[in-house]
Formats: structure tokens, C-alpha cells, sequence
């Protein structure tokens, strides 16, 4: 008598068992989600200049916020930098007087110094230096000595598939990288009294095609280089 061989399951067969593990498989990975959730900065590398900027100097007199450079592609974020950074600065440091980039702009419109002050960013990327005359008008209608400018090096959202199904992606890492520059302008004789940069890499793993948010990277930054400030 012949043995009996087994049946063997069809393709079609065999596809709802597939897809039941795979569907298994995703629910595991959205339970662990939860765990990894939490978003994580790489060690940034911090570079500061402290040239003449004295702490009782910097509380007693104020700093202003003037228009921050970008670089280009991301002109349209730059009212977002100096938002979410004055947001940290005025955190972490109540013991400032601080004039946020709307309080300087609508100072400067009001004085009718609009001309002026647009000259100053073009020669500004032309030199590299902001001319020493209008930075002492911007600081005369905010009532501030300091002249605070943030310049936004680079910025970049990658993503990396971690773990997949079937071709389809389930858990993924999203990066954002940003490098940024502050620079305190002394209005008084035109000298930049302090600068310092910034470049960290955030990350977090994501089900959603959800990056870390470009405020987010900001507001780490912003720690980072407010903590060095005198």
C-alpha cells in the first residue's frame, strides 16, 4: 500500500496565513512604538566666540532680535527660527530684556527706517558686517544695546525604513539635521561682542510619515546656545 502523502497548501491557501502573521507583526511593532517614541538628540557640536560680551552688560542693556539669513530654500522659514528660538531664550533666560523680531520690525516701520535697514542686509551679504550707523538706529527705537541676528547653515529631513512587511514600511527613522549660527551685535561701536554655532542631528522612529519638526531642532539648538551665553 502506497504511503499517503501530505497535502500541501496552495498559494492561495498559504495568503491568509501570511497575511495573519504579517498583520501580527504590525500590531507588535505599533505596541513597541510606544516605547521608541522618544525623540533623541546625537551629541551636538558647539563652537562659541565670547569676544567682549559681559553678563551685567548683556542684563542691564537688552538685546534685540533683527531679520535672521537662511540659506536658500528656506527664506520662508525665518520668521519660524527667530519665533522658536526667542520662545527658549525668554525660557531660559528671564533675567534678560529681550525684543522679539516682530517688536524690532514693527519699530523699524514705524521710524520710517524700512530703506535703511534693508541696505544694511545687502551690504551685509555682500561684507559680512552691518553697517555701524543703522545698527545704532535699529537700537535706538527697540531701547536696546544689542542687536541679536540667528543665521540658519543648514537644514535637512532624511528617512530610513527600520523594519517592513510584504514591501510595505512600518517603522521608520526620521532625522533632521539643522546647523545654526547667533550673533550679538555691540551697537555702540558696530562690533559683533559674542557668536556662537550649533550643529546637532535629532531623530526619532515614526509608524506616521511624520519628521521631526523643524521647531523642534530649533528649540534643541536654542538650548544648547543660550546655555553658553554669559
Amino acid at each position: 500500500m502506497k504511503g499517503i502523502k501530505p497535502k500541501v497548501a496552495s498559494k492561495k491557501q498559504q495568503l491568509p496565513v501570511l497575511l495573519a502573521i504579517g498583520f501580527a507583526l504590525l500590531l507588535s511593532a505599533c505596541a513597541s512604538q510606544k516605547i521608541r517614541t522618544e525623540t533623541q538628540q546625537k551629541s551636538p557640536t558647539i563652537q562659541v566666540l565670547a569676544i567682549n560680551l559681559q553678563q551685567k552688560e548683556l542684563r542691564a542693556a537688552g538685546m534685540a532680535f533683527i531679520t535672521p539669513s537662511s540659506i536658500t530654500g528656506q527664506e520662508e522659514d525665518k520668521q519660524a527660527l527667530a519665533l522658536a528660538f526667542t520662545g527658549v531664550l525668554q525660557k531660559v533666560r528671564p533675567d534678560l530684556r529681550i525684543v522679539a523680531l516682530p517688536e524690532t520690525l514693527s519699530s523699524i516701520n514705524r521710524k520710517g527706517l524700512t530703506r535703511e535697514y534693508r541696505q544694511m542686509f545687502e551690504d551685509y551679504r555682500l561684507t559680512g558686517i552691518f553697517d555701524r550707523e543703522t545698527l545704532q538706529k535699529v537700537a535706538e527705537v527697540t531701547g536696546m544695546r544689542y542687536l541679536a541676528q540667528l543665521k540658519l547653515g543648514a537644514f535637512r529631513q532624511e528617512s530610513k525604513s527600520r523594519f517592513g512587511f510584504l514591501g510595505v514600511r512600518v517603522v521608520e527613522t526620521k532625522t533632521s539635521t539643522i546647523r545654526l549660527f547667533l550673533q550679538i551685535w555691540d551697537s555702540n561701536d558696530g562690533s559683533v561682542a559674542w557668536e556662537g554655532s550649533q550643529e546637532s542631528t535629532v531623530s526619532h522612529e515614526s509608524l506616521a510619515e511624520e519628521y521631526v519638526s523643524m521647531r523642534s531642532i530649533v528649540e534643541e539648538s536654542a538650548r544648547d546656545l543660550v546655555a553658553q551665553l554669559p
